[in-house]
């Protein structure tokens, strides 16, 4: 029979993802069947699922390290923003609808159906479902119809550990204050804690951790100290993205308002010849850029309209005037043609928008979403690709002539006619190192000829030996309850 154990924050982004990451990978190692789970996700980095859905990315990753493909069974519930009032939710990997945020509320009581089904049918024949929250449980303005946190929790009877953060300060009040506005109920499901992302010698805290357990009553689980290798997992969170500032070799990104996707920077962080410099609203787009590369975006059009208000268009062409070389990504490809055309109001209000004219193609919204796992072949090289397709539109046009991916039997993309500006709709491209090493060569970068997948799971065992280290997982698993 099943065991369960959830996860939650006293506060966002605690590290939540990361260690159920690690919680899987070390009970794996240890020989037990292990799936995560989350209920519901907020995320537009999300990840394409081998039953043909999509779920958020960091259920992925814990997939992953779970030694299992991701189902849409392990993200029942993903919420992808479309504006800053609405958001589009994907249940059991497939759209049902946009709401905005205040009628949200009205669709939980379905959307627990649906994360109770998905988790019973998840734990069938496993040792293990390590569940993560979202957000916090002290956000109790949010309680009524919960499916995220404690909600869910009390639903399926599962207990959990909250997870403090001490590099952002405060922690002990976080934990304590935590229980002091839960209702009793939940309290009760409250069966230990941790305190994450500490700097320094962990014994220091020792004095406040002893306040922690004589507040509460709860036993301490650990003091995990700062994990120095997180920069090479996945970012699940927009907020995660950094510049790497490493090599001779240049690239840009815009940082757009609705990015989407971006996990197609991580292997170029990695190369230790290539600078990744994330480009933020209010500075312009860098002169010495070798690559302008635009991400995905989960609203195209108003994201279009976002880099011209930061005058990026005009940064742009001065770049494309110096000889240098740009590559549209999914949303970034669609941005590049001459014209997107959307007269379903699919995005917002029907009509036509002007695109960056950089490729002679046009991009037509449609409401049919394509999601796939694709494979692919780089005609310039004839290096393999594993990526995945997941956007709406269809784009033609003169420059898909110039195609530079075949996907066995179907050409993908577009390029200029010199060659110097890309787009295409796949996503994942850079986690192929023969192909990295190759596109990023012919641009004139140095790369080390790193296996990025290779790193991703060293990473992952190294995440799960710091939690074997400073995290009593004898007493976790002692807590988690059959389900």
């Amino acid at each position: 029979m099943a065991k369960a154990i959830m996860i939650q924050g006293a506060g966002s982004n605690v590290g939540k993802s990361m260690v159920v990451a690690g919680l899987a990978r070390a009970f794996k190692r240890r020989g037990l069947t292990v799936r995560p789970f989350k209920p519901q996700n907020m995320s537009n980095n999300a990840a394409v699922t081998s039953d043909g859905g999509e779920i958020g990315r960091a259920q992925a990753l814990q997939a992953l390290a779970s030694g299992v493909a991701p189902h849409t069974d392990m993200n029942p519930v993903l919420l992808k923003p479309e504006s800053d009032v609405g958001a589009q939710v994907i249940v059991q990997g497939e759209r049902l609808t946009t709401v905005k945020a205040r009628d949200y509320a009205k669709l939980k009581p379905q959307l627990l159906t649906a994360t109770l089904e998905s988790f019973h049918r998840l734990a069938q024949d496993v040792d293990l479902v390590v569940i993560e929250g979202a957000g916090s449980p002290a956000e109790i303005n949010l309680r009524k119809g919960d499916i995220a946190n404690m909600g869910f929790a009390e639903a399926a009877n599962i207990p959990v550990i909250l997870v403090g953060d001490i590099d952002r300060g405060g922690v002990i009040a976080q934990i304590v204050g935590t229980q002091a506005i839960l209702p009793d109920g939940d309290n009760a499901l409250i069966a230990g804690f941790a305190i994450n992302k500490f700097r320094g010698d962990p014994t220091l805290f020792d004095a406040g951790l002893k306040e922690i357990v004589d507040r509460t009553g709860w036993p301490s689980l650990g003091v995990l100290p700062w994990f120095s290798d997180a920069w090479k997992l996945p970012a699940e969170d927009v907020m995660d993205i950094a510049s790497s500032k490493k090599g001779d070799f240049k690239i840009v990104v815009p940082r757009l308002s609705r990015i989407a996707n971006f996990d197609d920077l991580d292997p170029l962080v990695m190369e230790p010849g290539v600078s990744v410099d994330i480009v933020e609203q209010g500075r312009a787009l860098p002169g010495d850029a070798d690559l302008v590369l635009i991400p995905g975006s989960k609203s195209t059009i108003a994201d279009l309209a976002f880099f011209r208000e930061q005058g990026w268009d005009i940064d742009l062409q001065a770049h494309v005037r110096r000889g240098g070389h740009v590559l549209g990504i999914c949303g970034g490809y669609q941005m590049l043609g001459q014209e997107i055309i959307d007269l379903d109001g699919i995005e917002g209000k029907p009509g036509r928008t002007q695109g960056l004219g950089l490729l002679d193609v046009v991009t037509e919204m449609k409401p049919e979403k394509r999601l796939a796992l694709t494979q692919a072949t780089h005609l310039a090289t004839g290096t393999a690709v594993e990526a995945y397709e997941i956007h709406i539109g269809r784009t033609y046009g003169p420059d898909c002539e110039h195609a530079w991916l075949d996907l066995g039997g179907r050409t993908e993309g577009a390029a200029s006619k010199d060659g110097k500006i890309l787009g295409c709709y796949l996503h994942g491209l850079f986690s192929a190192d023969e192909f990295r090493t190759a596109f990023l060569g012919n641009l004139g970068a140095q790369t080390a000829n790193t296996d990025y997948n290779q790193s991703v799971e060293e990473t992952l065992d190294a995440l799960a030996e710091h939690l074997e280290q400073h995290m009593d997982l004898d007493l976790l698993i002692s807590l988690a309850r059959p389900v």
